[in-house]
């Protein structure tokens, strides 16, 4: 099958692009002007094109049948915000229509867990817990909520022109060749680095990258038409501290030191991101809409990607040990992808 993958310049494209190569599909790979591109192997290629060029698209889509659509402006703080709605929701129409007008058939797209609601205490969310406008913090969040909305959209349409299209919602994805890295893989660098020696020690959802790589493709598959489903591990459902604690005895290093008071932190994020805001125009280095995920209870269950899918669960220690491995610039134990990994970021000295 002839597959467009959009986002493989990203980490977790990247790893989808490499399952669906190894699987022996016929890969095209969508990727901007000027962008860092890994090679890819013979009978793939890479198609220069930018989301916000229909024409491009419609060159991109061409010969298709079908499409893994994994390309979004993931971060915590932008300069200029009205690029994750560019990008995350007009770029989501765009190129869906364009595939629909292309005759591509079927469309797996990347959504995320941060288009869930919150569950009650003590419960994980799943597929089906409503989204309450607190629950979209930060217009990361809600440019993909809205672009999950356009997505669904197509395959809601009338019967002659809908488009297959299944939703994929990965949880906090870590593994090997996390580059850029991911809000997440900074998390990992920095303490590693000794620069998190305190946390706040919010619930999180952890999930091996080549797993949710996996996910895509079994989604592309198995996947029911304009249903979600969430990628994350079971076993992954656990707090920043516990999650660190692992991170610091699989990497030797010095475990998490104690917590941060959430008005703390908040009074840093606001600080930083008001800097970043007004002076550097830079990232913040606490963002504070990062801050304000925190008091929030980010778990999930991935039964219904386990049931209907066959969503794999690699174990928590043998994911962090490969993103430990990579991060530090040893070749990870477990790699089975098609792709060569990217080489880890440069180190910030402590």
């Amino acid at each position: 099958m002839r597959v467009l993958v959009t986002g493989a310049t990203g980490f977790i494209g990247h790893h989808v692009a490499a399952a669906l190569i190894a699987e022996g599909h016929d890969v095209r790979c969508l990727a901007r002007s000027g962008s860092r591109r890994p090679g890819l192997p013979d009978g793939s290629a890479w198609i220069e094109g930018d989301l916000r060029s229909r024409q491009d698209l419609e060159g991109a889509v061409g010969g298709c049948e079908a499409v893994v659509h994994a390309a979004a402006h993931y971060a915590l703080w932008a300069r200029d915000p009205r690029e994750f709605y560019e990008v995350n929701v007009e770029g989501t129409r765009r190129l869906l229509s364009t595939a629909r007008a292309a005759g591509v058939r079927r469309v797996v797209y990347t959504s995320s867990v941060s288009c869930v609601g919150e569950a009650a205490p003590g419960r994980l969310a799943d597929e089906d817990t409503p989204v309450r406008p607190n629950d979209l913090v930060g217009d990361y969040k809600r440019s993909k909520w809205e672009a999950e909305q356009v997505a669904l959209s197509f395959a809601r349409s009338g019967a002659r022109d809908a488009l297959e299209v299944v939703a994929v919602l990965p949880a906090s994805t870590i593994g090997p060749g996390d580059a850029r890295p991911t809000p997440t893989g900074e998390i990992i660098r920095d303490f590693l680095a000794g620069k998190m020696p305190r946390v706040i020690d919010t619930p999180m959802s952890f999930v091996d990258v080549r797993d949710v790589a996996a996910g895509h493709v079994l989604a592309l598959h198995r996947g029911r038409s304009g249903r979600r489903y969430i990628l994350t591990s079971r076993e992954g459902n656990v707090g920043l501290a516990t999650f660190l604690a692992l991170v610091a005895e699989v990497a030797g290093v010095a475990p998490p030191r104690g917590g941060v008071p959430y008005w703390l932190a908040w009074l840093a994020g606001a600080a930083s991101t008001f800097v970043a805001d007004r002076v550097t125009h830079r990232p913040p280095r606490v963002p504070l809409a990062g801050v304000r995920m925190a008091s929030h209870r980010m778990q999930f269950d991935p039964g219904r990607a386990i049931r209907e899918l066959g969503l794999p669960q690699t174990p928590l220690r043998d994911t962090v040990r490969d993103a430990v491995a990579w991060f530090r610039g040893a070749r990870p134990v477990s790699v089975g992808a098609a792709l060569p990994y990217p080489s880890p970021p440069a180190r910030r000295s402590a």
